[in-house]
């Protein structure tokens, strides 16, 4: 059987962040549970069509998935488990976000058979939190992680975010050694993107173009404290004994997020909810990210047959050709310290890296970006720092 992995998307939150351009809003109970009847149906269409795979991991994602209700998570994974052939040993997540936790909800998450929480903190410091518009204070996040603990979760992920407005390097390592001393098992660590159609674009997007040329910033760090702030909080992370496995993501021996790296690495996965993307056998499918719409052709979804391209849900349905496929086995895959390897390589596509890439792996490694080394291409210390334009070399024209 091939492996899949499962996505479900909860678009609901609390308030928006003033920096999420994520498919998130506010919405009733009503509302609410009438998303949660749509998910149901989706997996119930897609059950059958999945009976040749096995599901390795599923993640629940958002928005905030913690805010909604314990018992619709618990309806949504006994749905799950109805529907799809999971693996007994399966990596099974939730987002969940302090301010919107209790014992209760972290108790229902563990009895329906969630085993990874993934906390998103972003900042000890609550002045932090509160430029970025979050809903809780260090204090409730801390609170909320010991009591994980104690009703027996074993691999909890804490999110955060460097780069921040005003933020110094000396204040994100305040954060970063105050997140060591709680002993997460996984620590995801990204810096702040200023993304357009947000409150934060239209305070900070000149200063972002400046930051971006390399020039002197108002607001945000620069081009220089941004590197910084990035490899002082790496070192620390490294030095408490957590592992760089990806650009972002550090983790204890053993405890690197498996969904992810099915992500990484090309995995088969399925989306469940508006705005979800699945990929199946190279075709990429996106669901319509309106609700309405979603909604109503949740309540159709079964006129359609057992064809997975006729599924109404979907608006795009691409073919990604070998080219397309090769180009995101690499730039995914480079993603990962342990990079690509040949023989992977040949396995998936039929013909040798060499056939294809050889002059952009002869001259990125000549450049000193790239290390080959016991069948294994990955970037170099110095090519993470431009990992961006060693990526885009692999996309062929």
């Amino acid at each position: 059987m091939k492996n899949l992995e499962i996505y479900i998307h909860i678009p609901f939150c609390v308030r928006k962040c003033e920096y999420c351009d994520f498919l998130s809003f506010p919405a009733d109970d009503d509302a609410k549970l009438r998303y949660v009847k749509g998910l149901m149906a989706e997996m119930i269409f897609y059950g059958p069509l999945m009976k040749n795979y096995q599901v390795s991991s599923v993640y629940i994602g958002g928005g905030t998935p913690s805010s909604i209700d314990e018992q619709w998570i618990a309806a949504l994974m006994e749905g799950v488990f109805d529907c799809f052939n999971v693996l007994p040993d399966a990596e099974i997540s939730i987002e969940c976000n302090p301010g919107t936790l209790s014992r209760e909800k972290l108790l229902a998450y563990r009895d329906a058979g969630i085993n990874r929480l993934s906390i998103g903190l972003q900042s000890a410091n609550n002045d932090e939190l509160k430029l970025l518009g979050r809903i809780h204070t260090f204090e409730q996040f801390v609170t909320n992680y010991e009591v994980a603990r104690n009703v027996g979760f074993k691999n909890i992920n804490v999110d955060l975010m460097y780069g921040l407005p005003g933020q110094s390097a000396s204040q994100y390592m305040a954060t970063v050694n105050k997140i060591i001393r709680l002993h997460p098992d996984h620590i995801s660590a990204y810096s702040l993107i200023v993304e357009k159609g947000t409150p934060f674009y239209e305070k900070y997007k000149f200063d972002m173009v400046r930051q971006e040329a390399g020039m002197r910033t108002e607001f945000l760090p620069n081009e220089d404290e941004l590197y910084d702030m990035e490899k002082a909080g790496q070192k620390a992370f490294m030095d408490a004994g957590y592992r760089q496995y990806e650009t972002s993501n550090y983790a204890k021996r053993g405890m690197e997020c498996r969904h992810n790296i099915g992500y990484w690495t090309r995995a088969d996965y399925l989306g469940l909810g508006i705005g979800a993307a699945s990929l199946i056998s190279n075709v990429r499918y996106t669901n319509t990210s309106d609700m309405d719409e979603y909604l109503s052709r949740c309540r159709h979804i079964h006129d359609v047959g057992d064809d997975i391209f006729k599924a109404n849900l979907h608006v795009s349905a691409d073919v990604i050709d070998k080219k397309g496929q090769m180009e995101e086995f690499m730039f995914l895959g480079l993603r990962m310290n342990e990079g690509v390897t040949r023989e992977a390589f040949e396995r998936a596509f039929g013909i040798s890296i060499d056939a294809i890439y050889k002059d952009t792996i002869d001259s990125l490694k000549k450049q000193e970006l790239l290390v080959v080394k016991a069948g294994h291409i990955y970037l170099s210390e110095r090519g993470k720092d431009v990992a961006n334009y060693v990526m885009a070399q692999f996309l062929k024209d």
